[in-house]
């Protein structure tokens, strides 16, 4: 890694599913004009492609080349696995849930973590996830940890899923991210926890732009731009 690409600064935004992580990345890249990583997609496109090829979930040796030869492309506003526009799949509950699977087995984390370390680039990276704070980035000029009630995420997601028109169970999705929680803070390797410096943010009463500003705050006051 050359000296320009590893002094290119970097925000981390951790947290569990359903906090906002990754939409506040997504505004905080494009006012700050950075590059954006969203681990999390890394993982559900790992599942996906796996899940597609009927490999098992578990640290075989098929699973593991095709973590590090993965057919991705992320574009503007798609995400191409081997050429093929995945990006409304990648976000649906099922997929979701085999990503956390994905992501429990430290052989995958190792795989994909090369992948991760060249998103950063100058001017700048903002990349969301479960550990980039603690793990992928540890040195990283900000790292935030956004959490919000499981309750106020379920909410978050029902009203997602409704708004596209799927049929969804409120019960049913609180049960899903309490399982997904205590798989992601349970699992040996890199589990969910904020980083000991990070800025924990609890949007449960908050608003995206609140989040944003915030964070708008802490880089101006750490003059990273």
């Amino acid at each position: 890694m050359n000296s320009a690409v590893s002094a290119a600064p970097v925000i981390t935004i951790d947290g569990p599913g359903g906090s906002g992580k990754g939409t506040v990345a997504g505004i905080l890249a494009k006012k700050l004009g950075w590059h954006l990583l969203d681990s999390g997609a890394l993982y559900r496109l790992l599942a996906l492609a796996a899940s597609q090829q009927q490999l098992a979930f578990s640290a075989n040796e098929q699973l593991l080349a095709l973590a590090k030869n993965l057919p991705v492309q992320f574009l503007q506003d798609q995400v191409l696995l081997a050429g093929e526009d995945v990006s409304l799949t990648i976000r649906t509950e099922q997929v979701g849930g085999l990503a956390s699977q994905v992501a429990a087995i430290p052989e995958v984390r190792t795989a994909l973590l090369q992948r991760q370390y060249d998103f950063r680039q100058p001017p700048g990276l903002v990349c969301d996830g479960r550990d980039m704070g603690t793990v992928v980035f540890p040195n990283a000029e900000l790292k935030v940890f956004l959490t919000a009630s499981v309750e106020e995420r379920a909410q978050r997601r029902y009203l997602q899923l409704k708004a596209k028109g799927e049929e969804v169970k409120l019960a049913s999705l609180l049960q899903e991210i309490r399982e997904r929680d205590e798989r992601d803070m349970g699992r040996a390797t890199a589990p969910l926890k904020p980083a000991p410096d990070a800025l924990i943010l609890d949007s449960t009463q908050l608003s995206i732009e609140q989040v944003v500003q915030r964070i708008l705050d802490q880089v101006a006051e750490r003059h990273l731009v």
